[in-house]
This record gives structure tokens, C-alpha cells and sequence, in this order.
């Protein structure tokens, strides 16, 4: 009887099995991943810093999703378009730690998306540690909490890009403890534009709430309530003046206060931009009980026609004055 010639191909069995387990191995990293803090959504792959996982979007486009959790972490984007997201909104937190002395976000990129996440704690030897330091490109936050940190959202100048902050609420920011002048809830620099919309700022500890050198402005149906704020000064604060437009915000003015003098100021440092224009209308601004001063709902010092139109002010509120 003859002998059977041998396969060429060997054990064929055998070789399955081996590449099932090399196949396992493979697979074994994305596996463990799953759990990482931070997953890059498009790769499905995961990193335990945050850093590494914006390297991995390098100067592409990609979404990072962050996961529930404190996370004593942050990251410098040089490049690209990055989301930051979290995986339940209002449960990841950056707490307590910056990059570059500034914060946990510091945004240098093309574009940056932020929505779901919490920034606390964040504190550094200048006065200004903030959740986001932006420094050029566009940015979009929104659904996101700062809290308990010296500012909130910090930029550079870009007069290019575009700021919009929707949704979002403002806690326990700001100070004046620092020689380099106050840090604020939100300080916008030299941007083309500045979008703030349907969100809260509340107890401020310094500065002024909402702080824009843009040129144009739409800050549109926020509520400023100072009433628990500490040492605060303006809520609206446009020191070169802007165009554009606020309306339908709800403000209140607290006993606590650096500077009384108005809610909202015009051009106060300066006239670097137009604010022929800017309207300001349908808002609705009070003293809180017991505020025993009298104070000025607009006060500018552009000398520019502003468009100011009906709003509803509470007893001891001036409607307009110029400076």
C-alpha cells in the first residue's frame, strides 16, 4: 500500500490554532483599553493620559471621550480639530492640576469642541489658573461646569477665531488676590467673536464675570446672579467696546462688591473696538434684597451711539449713564 504523500501545509490544525491565539494577543491591548480613561472614538483606541491621547489626533481631526471619574490630569493641543466629551455629561471632572502653569486645557490648535465636562480646583503661581486656556483657533463648549478655580475660560488674542459657550455654568471664580490685575469667570482677549448663551454665572469670588476685549459680542439669555458673590466687580464687562448684541439675560447685583458702579461697562479701558450699534435690550437687572447703594444699569464710555432699548429694571437702577 502506498504511503499517503505528505501535505505540504503541515498540521493545518495546528496553524489554526496559532493564529488564533496571535489573533487573540492583537486583539488583547484594545481589550484592556476599553476601561482606559480616554478613548479616542474614530480608533477605538484608549490611553490612561490625556496627553497621549491628543498626540494620537495629532494634526488630524478626532473625538476624545472622557470617562466618569476625578481625573487629576490635563493636556496641551498644538494641532488639529479635537472634541473633548465627556461619556456622562457632568461626571468627568479635571480637578486641581494644569499644564504649562495655566490649565487643564491649553488649546493652540485649529479648532477645539468641549461638552460635558466638569474643571475644578485648578489653581497656579499666577493668579490664572483656568479650566481652558485658549490661545488661537476656534472653540465650542457646552454642558460644562467650572467651578472653585481662579478663572473659568481664559484666551489669548485671535482675531480670527471664534468663542461659543452655550449651556454652561460658572461657579465660585475669579480673584483679585494676584499683582498682575484680577482673574475673571470668563476673560476673552483680542477674538473676532464672542458667543455666550443660555448659561449661569453665580458667586463670583473677584473680577467680573464675564470679561471681552471681541469685537463683536452675542451674549444672549444668561443669568448673572451675584447675590452669594464676594468682592466682584461688573457682570458684563466689554473694556475696548463691541458690537453686536445682549439681550434676555437676567442679572442680579450682590451686597458683596469690589466695585458697584454698574452692570454692564462700555469701552472702560479704551476704545479699540466700534460699539456703534451694540444693542442692549430685553434684559432684566435688580439689586438683591438689602443692597443699600444705588447703580447703573449701562455705564459707557465709548461715545458711541449704542442701541439701547426696553429693559426691565429693578429700584435704585440708573437706565444709562455716560463716562
Amino acid at each position: 500500500m502506498r504511503k499517503a504523500p505528505e501535505s505540504r501545509y503541515p498540521c493545518p490544525m495546528k496553524h489554526l490554532r496559532a493564529l488564533a491565539v496571535l489573533l487573540g494577543l492583537a486583539a488583547a491591548p484594545t481589550l484592556a483599553q476599553s476601561d482606559a480613561p480616554y478613548t479616542v472614538v474614530e480608533s477605538g483606541r484608549g490611553f490612561n493620559r490625556l496627553q497621549d491621547a491628543v498626540n494620537a489626533i495629532g494634526a488630524g481631526m478626532g473625538t476624545i471621550r472622557v470617562a466618569a471619574g476625578d481625573h487629576a490630569d490635563c493636556a496641551v493641543q498644538e494641532q488639529g480639530d479635537v472634541a473633548y466629551v465627556a461619556a456622562t455629561p457632568g461626571a468627568a471632572a479635571f480637578s486641581g492640576t494644569a499644564c504649562e502653569g495655566k490649565a487643564a486645557l491649553v488649546l493652540r490648535g485649529r479648532s477645539a469642541r468641549v461638552e460635558g465636562l466638569v474643571f475644578t480646583g485648578i489653581r497656579v503661581a499666577d493668579y490664572n489658573g483656568a479650566g481652558i486656556r485658549i490661545e488661537r483657533g476656534n472653540l465650542v463648549v457646552s454642558q460644562a461646569w467650572f467651578h472653585d478655580s481662579q478663572q473659568g475660560i481664559l484666551s489669548a488674542g485671535d482675531p480670527a477665531g471664534t468663542i461659543s459657550i452655550d449651556k454652561s455654568t460658572f461657579t465660585r471664580l475669579g480673584t483679585c488676590a494676584g499683582g498682575g490685575g484680577c482673574a475673571h469667570s470668563i476673560y476673552v482677549g483680542d477674538y473676532g467673536a464672542l458667543t455666550v448663551t443660555r448659561s449661569r454665572f453665580e458667586a463670583g469670588r473677584g473680577g467680573h464675570y464675564l470679561k471681552a476685549r471681541a469685537a463683536r459680542v452675542t451674549i444672549t439669555d444668561n443669568s448673572f446672579d451675584d447675590a452669594a458673590g464676594k468682592g466682584t466687580n461688573y457682570m458684563i464687562d466689554l473694556p475696548n467696546g463691541a458690537t453686536g448684541r445682549i439681550a434676555g439675560n437676567w442679572l442680579v447685583q450682590g451686597r458683596d462688591k469690589e466695585n458697584h458702579s454698574a452692570f454692564i461697562a462700555i469701552a472702560a479701558e479704551g476704545r479699540g473696538n466700534a460699539s456703534a450699534g451694540l444693542a442692549i435690550a430685553g434684559n432684566v437687572a435688580r439689586l438683591a434684597p438689602g443692597v443699600p447703594w444705588r447703580s447703573v444699569f449701562v455705564a459707557d464710555w465709548s461715545g458711541d451711539p449704542l442701541a439701547l432699548g426696553v429693559n426691565q429694571l429693578g429700584e435704585g437702577l440708573t437706565r444709562f449713564e455716560r463716562r
